[in-house]
């Protein structure tokens, strides 16, 4: 930056030798400069007490000086860890303390700093001494700012210009060798460039979809979502992203990927949006054969719950005494095909009125042949999302309590009520069964019965849980503490 300053001119003008005796009296130090910084050395435009004209920038106060944006004080530079062992300060002029104001141009781009120096240590400068500082500092700005540009800084405009030129011309060389469509947008949300991949892809002529023109390019059904969601983007700042058919060069609307991200300065303020058009087409079809397979093959699984049901009823006529066996079993293969139903792939026609894929949906449905117009059962607590691996030992398990209840406990009697309770404490899932308005309970049952042993099979072996039990005499109180991650497997998450 040397260079790029009439440093000549700028050493003859008297009034900048006056300016630093003054402030050499002004502070009462023996030393004061006017120090340009370059990159390798500081060259003092004006000094008073100093016969050097120049030092290194390495051994250089002014260096760190300029670069704040109030006054640096250094009390005693011999006791300071960044200047103790600078050759300023172990030799000559053997520096103690400075006080240095930077030279700020009106960019904030800095020069140097106007200093005083003294050989001993001192605690500071007085409010007025301070303020003299500063104030001739931007005098000292001022006069070189009235000069005219220099020719190395009219060279550095030309180099960061051809600079800018250089990166945009290697961003669209890379942005058309991208295989996805690539666009930008002002902050506004203006677009004023597509890549080579864009034009091949849609067909239209170069430059017709710039501004709003682009949402014409998307299927008619789609325009108004599309819009929607790139509106709450620019006004929320939030990244973009949405599935819509594009229209492509032969007529055709292809399914596609948009996404965009915005790019933002050093306070936070968008400068402009970056997006790509990914064609998922082909995936998308996949994607919809494969629910069409899964739904299909799901629907027969349903079929095949109805035809066991049928087998057995078939062979309870022929061996009647079975039937209570018979229709125990008929009722747990029912509460194994609600629990299928609940979470297997649905399409919107099939898809159950209940929260789909949680808990609580799992229990309404379960539980909703005991409800009645009084609120027989209550569920509370949190929803807990689950999967198919969880959703078969859950509804075999509460299935047997709601059973046991209706033999023996809250829904044996017309005033019984059952209330079951969802929380999560640490990395479990709490369930509380709670029964209340049976018959009176004088303690826990003689013998493990086949459906107590069948929860606690599923409870522990399946779901790596575990059940507790406190027969009180106004009703069955059963607590299960099931681990968060046996519930649902993690989602994976959408790059």
């Amino acid at each position: 930056m040397i260079e790029a300053l009439d440093l000549e001119g700028l050493a003859d003008e008297a009034s900048f030798g006056e300016l630093t005796r003054f402030i050499a009296a002004l502070c009462e130090a023996p030393i004061c400069l006017i120090s340009v910084v370059g990159d390798t050395m500081q060259r003092f435009v004006a000094k008073h007490g100093l016969h050097v004209s120049e030092t290194s920038r390495e051994s250089s106060f002014c260096a760190h000086a300029m670069l704040g944006s109030d006054l640096m004080v250094v009390p005693d530079a011999a006791v300071d860890p960044r200047f103790a062992d600078n050759p300023l300060v172990r030799g000559d002029p053997f520096i103690r303390f400075y006080a240095g104001a930077p030279l700020l141009t009106d960019d904030g781009f800095p020069l140097g700093s106007l200093c005083v120096i003294d050989r001993v240590p001192r605690l500071g400068l007085t409010p007025l001494q301070e303020q003299g500082l500063r104030v001739m500092a931007g005098q000292v700005v001022g006069a070189m700012g009235h000069r005219k540009t220099t020719k190395r800084q009219q060279a550095s405009e030309a180099v960061a210009k051809q600079a800018l030129s250089e990166t945009e011309r290697k961003f669209r060389v890379l942005a058309d060798a991208m295989p996805q469509m690539v666009w930008s947008t002002l902050p506004n949300g203006h677009h004023d460039y597509y890549n080579a991949r864009w034009y091949e892809f849609t067909g239209v002529p170069e430059g017709s979809t710039d501004g709003e023109g682009w949402n014409g390019m998307f299927h008619p059904e789609d325009q108004d979502r599309a819009w929607e969601r790139w509106r709450h983007a620019l006004q929320t700042g939030e990244p973009y992203e949405i599935e819509y058919r594009l229209r492509n060069a032969e007529g055709n609307y292809r399914w596609t990927l948009g996404r965009a991200l915005p790019m933002r300065d050093t306070d936070g303020n968008i400068t402009r949006w970056f997006g790509t058009c990914t064609d998922i087409h082909e995936q998308k079809l996949l994607m919809d054969q494969r629910e069409m397979i899964s739904q299909e093959l799901s629907h027969r699984i349903k079929n095949i719950f109805s035809v066991i049901n049928g087998l057995i009823g078939l062979s309870t006529r022929t061996h009647p005494e079975l039937k209570g066996l018979a229709d125990e079993l008929r009722s747990r293969i029912m509460s194994l095909a609600k629990a299928h139903d609940f979470v297997r792939p649905h399409s919107a026609r099939s898809r159950p009125t209940s929260t789909q894929a949680t808990l609580k949906g799992l229990l309404e449905q379960l539980l909703s042949a005991y409800q009645s117009e009084a609120k027989r059962v209550l569920i509370t607590g949190d929803d807990v999302t689950i999967d198919d691996r969880s959703a078969t030992p859950l509804a075999l398990s509460f299935h047997e309590l709601a059973t046991n209840a209706a033999k023996y406990g809250a829904f044996s009697t017309l005033a019984g009520r059952v209330s079951v309770d969802v929380s999560e404490a640490d990395d479990d899932v709490v369930v509380a069964w709670t029964e209340i308005g049976g018959p009176q309970i004088g303690s826990a049952p003689a013998a493990e019965g086949f459906g107590s042993r069948l929860i606690a099979l599923s409870m522990s072996s399946q779901l790596g849980g575990k059940i507790a039990y406190d027969w009180r005499p106004e009703g069955l109180r059963a607590v299960a503490r099931i681990p968060k991650t046996s519930m649902s497997r993690p989602q994976p998450q959408r790059t």
